[in-house]
């Protein structure tokens, strides 16, 4: 039985309206003089990266600014982002964005103190040390990733998703303002908010830290279900309770903005710590190959594997119906964790998250290849409470579509 529990972030959390124009004396603190900023072409247009970028530059801190972020990152979009970077050699890197960007600008700063490809970083523990400086930034309310120790890509040959896990991939510096996904627009406000969701209900299910089931002679950035992941998912659900179907639905809801934002960080906090589970080993595949968000991909399938892992979380799952504004009083527990599962799935259609697989396009004989390549990804599925056969995950995906 696992007696100690670990507990990581960013080395620096700063937080609230206005934040993101401390970029620059974060930068400075860090004794950065040549900064690779990676963004994408939506943010260059709105105005987002010389709201970074100016005041850096005031700084005396020369930027060269990448604009070729993608969603859903592909290898080869990672790859031109790190040819470009090596020829201009910064001293750091800011990620400005989504998760997508923020996981592309851990890749550059991670191939270019270590070498190599993002490919040979694929799995749990395999960066050798720390990374380049980096700050990340985001502009979206939903991944996490500018807490988190991981990052994902896309692989064209295999149209799987593929992560790397290092507690050394945590940013130096996490700047969250609210402000910055004021602009969201609804579909991508809706996509990184099940997202939080979805990170904060699989921390907070998780398996039990004192029986996390790793191998001998392994280790990992996740490390199953603790107090302190406990203590931040539960704020996230709550977060997401009170303030995802606002944010979604009026945009201009400046209240509901910022506990979204709250939410995505304290949900990166708890997953990045504790893990995720089936939900996001089954979306790798479905992901990697009909091209959905993540976000969208993970709220579709959330409500499945709560039903799945309904018989060793029934506890869990009553908690979170109250938290997400359930009236469970008198109910048995089995009765609210039932409840609990149906009020996720009121949520994900309030905000327009697809009910069906087939409704992204999957195809039912997609199905079965899906659950064999989900079952791969062992670092994430034994974090699930339950433990899952291949048989399993395709019955998970067979109710799903």
């Amino acid at each position: 039985m696992r007696t100690v529990w670990r507990f990581h972030s960013a080395g620096e959390l700063i937080f609230g309206w206005g934040a993101v124009l401390e970029t620059a004396e974060a930068a400075r603190k860090l004794c950065l003089q040549r900064v690779f900023l990676l963004a994408d072409p939506t943010l260059e247009k709105i105005g987002l990266v010389e709201k970074v970028a100016v005041p850096l530059r005031q700084s005396g801190i020369v930027v060269e600014v990448f604009p070729g972020g993608e969603p859903e990152p592909s290898l080869p979009a990672v790859l031109k982002a790190i040819e470009a970077a090596t020829i201009f050699r910064p001293d750091g890197v800011i990620g400005l964005g989504g998760g997508s960007n923020m996981d592309m600008a851990k890749m550059v700063a991670k191939v270019l103190a270590h070498g190599g490809s993002p490919m040979d970083y694929v799995g749990d523990g395999k960066v050798p040390g720390p990374i380049l400086p980096l700050i990340c930034v985001p502009t979206t309310a939903g991944t996490g990733s500018e807490v988190s120790g991981a990052d994902v890509f896309t692989d064209p040959s295999s149209n799987l998703k593929l992560g790397c896990l290092s507690n050394f991939l945590r940013p130096r510096v996490a700047i969250v303002d609210p402000q910055m996904s004021s602009t969201c627009p609804k579909k991508v406000t809706a996509d990184s908010g099940i997202d939080a969701l979805t990170h904060a209900i699989e921390a907070y299910t998780a398996v039990d830290n004192e029986v996390f089931p790793l191998p001998a002679g392994q280790s990992s950035v996740y490390q199953g279900r603790h107090f302190f992941g406990d203590m931040v998912a539960e704020k996230a659900i709550r977060l997401c309770g009170q303030y995802l179907k606002r944010a979604v639905l009026d945009g201009s809801d400046l209240e509901a903005r910022e506990g979204m934002a709250l939410a995505a960080t304290l949900g990166g906090l708890a997953f990045s710590n504790v893990g995720v589970a089936a939900v996001h080993a089954l979306e790798y595949p479905v992901g990697g190959a009909v091209h959905c968000s993540h976000g969208e991909g993970n709220g579709l399938l959330l409500p499945y594997v709560m039903r799945f892992n309904l018989p060793v979380r029934k506890k869990a799952m009553a908690d979170i119906a109250s938290w997400l504004g359930e009236d469970v009083a008198g109910l048995e527990v089995e009765q609210a964790a039932l409840v609990g599962i149906t009020a996720v799935e009121k949520l994900k259609e309030a905000i327009g998250i697809p009910g069906k697989l087939r409704d992204l396009g999957v195809k039912q004989e997609q199905l079965r290849p899906f659950a064999e390549k989900a079952f791969g990804i062992q670092r994430i599925l034994r974090v699930n409470p339950r433990p899952v056969t291949v048989e399993d995950l395709e019955g998970i995906l067979r109710a799903a579509w």
